[in-house]
C-alpha cells in the first residue's frame, strides 16, 4: 500500500524491500537491444532536476470478482502486455521481485526515430503492491507504485508516481508535451489491465499535483547520464557502427 503524498510503500516485512545496492546489473534480462542500466546507480525524486509531481491513477473494477492479491499476481505476471503499443518492458527472468532489474525501450513520441533505452529496479514487492525506482539517466527520477485494494465490494487498481524530470533536457521535453504523454501512458496501461480482467469500459480517475515548482539546479549534472542523449547518439551513429561491424 502507499503512504499519502509519498508514492512509496509501507512495509511490515523487510524481505519485501530490495537490499542495498551500489551499482545495478541487468544481466538477468533478455531481449532488449541495449543495456543502459548496468553500472548505474538508482535515483529517486530527491535526486531529480525538474519540478516535483505526484500522479495518482485509479480504476474501480466494477463487476469483477478478483481479490487484490489475485489482481496483483496477474499484473506482475503480464506487466509488459498492458503497456501502450510500441513500448517494451523486458522483465527479469525471476519476475518482478525486490532488487530485480528490468529494461525498457520507450518511444518518446509516436513514430519517433529514436527509442529510449533505460530500465527500472524493483524497490519493493508484496502480494498487494510493487514499486519501481529509476536508474541514473532515466528521463524521470521517480518512484512509482502499483497496487490493488478493496473499497467496499469493489477491487480498485492504482498507479501512483512521485517524479521529477531528471535533467534540464528532460524537464524541457516534459514541459513541451512529455508530461501529458506520461499521463496518457499510465491511463492507457490501467485501461488495458482493467479490460483484461473484464471491465468493458474502464474509467480512470487521474489526480495530478505539482508538489514543488522549484528546479534543483544542484542536479544539473544529471545530463551526463542522460538516456535521451545516449539513445539519440546511438541512433545517429548506427550507420557508421554497421559499416565498421561494431553493432
Amino acid at each position: 500500500m502507499t503512504q499519502p503524498n509519498s508514492g512509496a510503500p509501507i512495509s511490515r516485512d523487510s524481505a519485501n524491500w530490495a537490499g542495498p545496492v551500489d551499482r545495478l546489473s541487468a544481466s538477468g534480462v533478455a531481449g532488449a537491444r541495449d543495456d543502459a542500466v548496468t553500472g548505474k546507480r538508482v535515483t529517486g525524486p530527491l535526486q531529480g532536476f525538474g519540478q516535483l509531481w505526484q500522479k495518482t491513477f485509479t480504476v474501480p473494477l466494477d463487476g469483477v470478482v478478483l481479490t487484490p492479491q489475485a489482481l496483483i499476481a496477474i499484473w506482475k505476471d503480464r506487466f509488459s502486455t498492458f503497456w501502450p503499443q510500441g513500448q517494451r518492458f523486458y522483465a527479469p527472468l525471476s519476475g518482478i521481485a525486490p532488487g530485480e532489474v528490468a529494461l525498457l525501450e520507450i518511444s518518446p513520441v509516436p513514430g519517433a526515430p529514436v527509442t529510449l533505452s533505460t530500465g527500472v529496479m524493483v524497490l519493493y514487492a508484496d502480494d498487494e503492491s510493487f514499486t519501481f525506482m529509476t536508474p541514473e539517466g532515466h528521463t524521470l527520477s521517480a518512484w512509482i507504485t502499483f497496487s490493488a485494494e478493496r473499497r467496499g465490494d469493489v477491487t480498485v487498481i492504482q498507479a501512483q508516481a512521485l517524479e521529477r524530470p531528471s535533467d534540464p533536457l528532460d524537464e524541457l521535453a516534459y514541459m513541451l508535451g512529455g508530461n501529458r504523454m506520461n499521463n496518457n501512458f499510465w491511463r492507457q496501461t490501467l485501461e488495458n489491465l482493467a479490460r483484461h480482467v473484464g471491465v468493458a469500459e474502464p474509467v480512470v480517475d487521474m489526480q495530478i499535483v505539482c508538489i514543488d515548482r522549484n528546479r534543483q539546479w544542484r542536479h544539473v549534472r544529471n545530463l551526463r547520464n542522460s538516456a535521451s542523449i545516449r539513445s539519440a547518439r546511438r541512433t545517429l551513429t548506427a550507420p557508421l557502427r554497421k559499416l565498421t561491424g561494431r553493432g
